[in-house]
């Protein structure tokens, strides 16, 4: 499974999904590019390990991005992975949803991804192969309340995975979705804590509120989302092209 010479680009890679990701990209022999906007954060990731390199960077901004992809690929070499993983989700029912946050929810879930995959595309041809994982989320594979438009933008990060995965066929590069569904990170112990303290039910009653959810009874662990990505990766992988891949327990597979 190593994939040694091989350079990776995460964006949100320092912390939860994406630097689990990181991590098991780096086992696996991979250089591996860590792209986020905290640099504190990223900082710290990149004591992990030696095979991490940090940028900070806003997804958001197509320029930025290119940025980023250009100085990396100067560092590093050409970037054989992209995983876009960047995301982020706020709740509110569909009326009290603002236009500000429709705006942010799309630019941040489905138009940093299109940054990113406009960013590579044109080294990813020259090259002739490379590797596309999108981190979508079993919102783009189902409905969910209060999220909507959260899942209006993971269902798009769906949609452009398979539209891409058959533009791009023919020239050796793969575009494939990952689905994760709730998963421990840092955005559910917040939604936990928030949950709590609104209805003043325990902690465990609110996590209980996403495990639920689950046949499988349980959060999702980063690292089983990171193995996922890590085999899209692989060159076993070659043939599988414009998957949603849920990683949920059995959520809605």
């Amino acid at each position: 499974m190593a994939q040694s010479g091989k350079h990776a680009l995460v964006t949100g890679g320092a912390s939860g999904i994406g630097l689990a990701t990181a991590k098991a990209l780096a086992e696996a022999g991979w250089t591996v590019t860590l792209a986020g906007r905290n640099k504190a954060k990223l900082l710290a990731a990149a004591v992990i390990s030696d095979a991490f390199r940090i940028a900070v960077t806003d997804v958001t901004d197509a320029i930025d991005v290119q940025s980023t992809v250009k100085w990396a690929v100067e560092q590093n070499g050409p970037i054989n992975l992209l995983v876009n993983n960047a995301g982020g989700v706020t709740s509110a029912p569909f009326e009290k949803t603002r236009l500000k946050a429709w705006r942010e929810s799309l630019d941040l879930n489905l138009m940093g991804a299109v940054h990113g995959i406009q960013a590579v595309l044109p080294g990813m041809k020259a090259a002739g192969g490379g590797r596309i994982v999108n981190i979508a989320s079993t919102a783009g594979l189902v409905g969910y309340r209060y999220v909507s438009a959260y899942v209006a933008a993971k269902h798009a990060v769906v949609g452009l995975t398979k539209a891409l995965a058959l533009e791009l066929a023919k020239t050796g590069i793969t575009v494939n979705a990952v689905c994760p569904g709730f998963t421990d990170t840092g955005i559910i112990k917040s939604a936990v804590a928030t949950i709590a303290k609104t209805t003043n039910r325990t902690a465990d009653e609110a996590l209980a509120t996403f495990t639920a959810t689950n046949p499988q009874g349980r959060l999702v662990k980063p690292e089983e989302v990171a193995a996922a990505v890590l085999w899209l990766a692989s060159d076993e992988a070659a043939a599988v092209n414009g998957i949603a891949l849920p990683v949920d327990g059995g959520e809605v597979s």
